[in-house]
């Protein structure tokens, strides 16, 4: 709905940009309520403005601590034009409305860079600009607020090229804005009064779980979340820091096969998997899953698509496992699996909501995407194109090689993991530690297939591979030698997949 602006308060610490927006709102009839800095310099530029002391009949008082915080002024921002009756008070109490704030905030993080003076620092806490930008995104369907000269240009293109109007669209994406800023304001005024200790930002997520400690037994550990909007706990001792981590990668990793028509199972072991294959039902995906490495499964989390019945929860009994993380239980799987106290039972709720990734690093947080889709392209380059089932177990070797920790290599073979390499510092001796894996657990490498979280950068990992009968191959591309790699596959007719998008795990 379109709106069109009447009025507008403004007041600001930084006056910079501001003459054009200030003039183009002269120019569209909008009258304008200032005060203090910003009231003088609006003057200055031979422009109308009206005090907001001749609204409030208040001066500015306390050494200018207080200047809007007033009914008159927060009763034109908060007033709902909808609303009958707020109308009705605004007209008894002479409230004027106020269609559009323009206000930013003192400079709290760049005092703090220049002084050490606490007084100073203090004086730059913004007390009345903050409630003003709150309360003008909070009405967003009748205000349009702008909260950073950052914002201005903006601002300035809509209002000329819609005569002074805004959408509701529009204004809530400036609202969405406002929020941005102050909760980037108070989180630096937090930290500062926490000795900025980087932690403020937590405060936020809300609901903290002080764990009986962290990684190892001497450090510290919090979980901030929601754990039981994701799960129901059936069974079991309280998860640990080192349980969450890992169940936080079996769900990352789990996701990507949801939609898939056979069962996974998957196995996680210091948020790698261990082991993983899918099947028509859950005892044989088990089963499988096991058979990919059942040393290291010892003390794993697992995690499955489907519903675990008795017979999958006789086999799985048989093993000592911290985590398991299923979307339902049979009554009699339930009776069979609960029969160790400790052993944790997680009925999932509901799916992961994929966001951002945060890091803590080098005094600050660190923030990307998560590394969302498989390939950006299916390009076949090799000596020969995939078969069906080579291009079924490529799929699926490139899904897993995208949770293991680079530099990775997964083997595949029928939909389940053989072998895998992880961690290593050069991709050559992830792939020994690979086809090793697969030779200590007895798998045929003939007609496996090799999934590479990054590109070769060199041919030497096809020929390795090519000399234990593994004949197609998946990774990104991108090296600048990607040639000899391609032309070693064509010479030797091997099938290679180009997918274009890179996985890298840290």
């Amino acid at each position: 709905m379109q709106k069109k602006i009447r009025s507008a308060l403004i007041s600001v610490f930084y006056k910079d940009g501001l003459e054009p927006l200030v003039r183009l709102l002269q120019e569209k009839g909008v009258a304008i309520y200032s005060t203090g800095g910003t009231q003088e310099f609006i003057e200055k530029l031979g422009l109308e403005c009206i005090p907001v002391e001749s609204v409030t009949d208040y001066p500015s008082i306390l050494g200018g601590r207080v200047k809007t915080l007033h009914p008159k002024i927060f009763g034109g921002i908060l007033g709902r034009r909808a609303v009958q009756q707020d109308l009705n008070e605004m007209k008894e109490y002479e409230i004027p409305e106020i269609d559009m704030v323009i206000v930013d905030l003192y400079p709290f993080e760049e005092t703090v860079a220049q002084t050490t003076e606490e007084k100073l620092i203090i004086e730059k806490v913004d007390i009345g600009g903050p409630s003003m930008i709150r309360a003008a995104a909070k009405n967003f369907s009748d205000l349009f607020v702008i909260a950073s000269k950052t914002d201005y240009a903006q601002a300035i293109e809509i209002l000329s090229q819609q005569d002074g109007s805004t959408s509701l669209e529009q204004r809530k994406s400036f609202a969405a804005k406002a929020f941005e800023i102050v909760a980037h304001y108070d989180f630096a005024i937090s930290n500062y009064f926490n000795g900025s200790n980087g932690q403020s930002f937590l405060y936020a997520v809300g609901n903290p779980h002080v764990m009986r400690y962290g990684e190892n037994p001497h450090q510290k550990g919090i979980f901030y979340g929601q754990l039981n909007e994701l799960f129901t706990q059936l069974n079991g001792k309280e998860l640990s820091y080192n349980n969450l981590v890992d169940v936080d990668a079996a769900m990352h990793l789990i996701h990507e096969f949801k939609d898939e028509k056979d069962i996974t199972f998957a196995i996680i072991k210091h948020t790698n998997v261990c082991g993983i294959a899918s099947r028509k039902t859950t005892a044989d995906a088990w089963k499988s899953a096991l058979e990919g490495d059942p040393e290291s499964a010892f003390g794993g989390v697992l995690v499955c698509t489907s519903t675990i019945d008795a017979t999958t929860a006789n086999l799985i009994n048989e093993i000592f496992f911290e985590v398991l993380i299923a979307p339902a239980y049979d009554e009699a799987a339930l009776q069979i699996l609960t029969s160790k106290k400790n052993r944790i039972l997680l009925e999932q709720k509901k799916d992961l909501s994929i966001g951002m990734q945060f890091k803590s690093i080098l005094n600050g947080v660190l923030t990307q995407e998560h590394d969302m889709g498989n390939f950006a392209g299916w390009e076949e380059v090799g000596g020969r194109n995939t078969t069906p089932q080579e291009k079924e177990d490529l799929i699926f070797a490139n899904k897993v090689c995208k949770h293991l920790k680079s530099n990775a290599i997964a083997l595949a073979k029928n939909k389940q993991l053989i072998g895998k390499g992880c961690g290593q510092t050069s991709r050559i001796d992830s792939l020994r530690q690979s086809i090793e894996k697969a030779k200590q657990f007895n798998f045929d490498l003939t007609g496996a297939v090799l999934a590479s979280d990054a590109f070769f950068p060199f041919d030497d990992c096809v020929k390795m591979s090519h000399a234990e009968n593994i004949a197609a191959f998946v990774q990104p591309g991108g090296s600048i030698r990607d040639k000899d790699s391609i032309e070693y596959c064509k010479q030797n007719g091997l099938a290679m997949v180009i997918t274009g998008l890179r996985h890298f795990r840290h």
